[in-house]
């Protein structure tokens, strides 16, 4: 079994978690209560932006073969994910224009930005949000909302496009080939900070 099969099994009771979280269970049912979901679309915009100098981080230390994939998953999250997230503030008047992050999104934007330090280990960390929303949004979908908004976030991440960039950010774990135990290591504290992210400040 490779190594980015072995951390999704680690990780799959802390998907089912994240399906219980009340957050998470309210976007499911499409009752979710709208100043929630409005902070965590403020939330996650920080998040993201962070998130693609994560990306751009490990690009510069990518070997050859890799800098495309880590470009097109910074392009992928600074146009498609964040676009998502500036069309749906509107509608729930989210506030882009300077929100502060809150203490679980520092906490975790804080810890991929160190571990991007090194290319294997910051791939393992970062793992959690590509996985874990791929791994959500299939979930969602099963059974998806009927309130458009919350039905739109769940397409998002049930698209095989994103699936898709998942997989390649498996492959380069695998050929990455990090210390297993730090992976694990690195990949559950990413799972946790997901978890804690669901908890949003209001």
């Amino acid at each position: 079994m490779s190594l980015a099969a072995k951390l999704e099994d680690l990780g799959r009771p802390l998907v089912e978690e994240q399906l219980r979280h009340p957050t998470v269970a309210g976007i499911a049912r499409g009752d979710l209560d709208e100043a929630v979901f409005r902070s965590w679309l403020e939330q996650d915009y920080l998040f993201l932006l962070d998130y693609v100098r994560v990306f751009s981080r490990l690009a510069w230390q990518a070997p050859d073969a890799h800098v495309g994939d880590l470009v097109d998953l910074a392009h992928a999250t600074f146009h498609d994910e964040l676009d998502l997230h500036r069309d749906l503030s509107g509608t729930f008047g989210a506030n882009l224009e300077n929100p502060v992050k809150g203490p679980a999104c520092a906490a975790y934007t804080g810890f991929l930005l160190d571990s991007a330090a090194s290319y294997g280990e910051g791939l393992a960390a970062l793992y959690p949000c590509m996985w874990g929303y791929s791994t959500l949004g299939a979930r969602l979908a099963e059974d998806p909302p009927d309130e458009p908004r919350y039905r739109r976030w769940v397409d998002t991440y049930a698209d095989p496009g994103f699936a898709e960039l998942t997989r390649r950010v498996a492959v380069m774990i695998d050929e990455a080939d990090p210390d297993p135990e730090r992976a694990r290591e690195l990949f559950l504290t990413g799972m946790r900070h997901e978890i804690d992210f669901w908890d949003v400040p209001l």
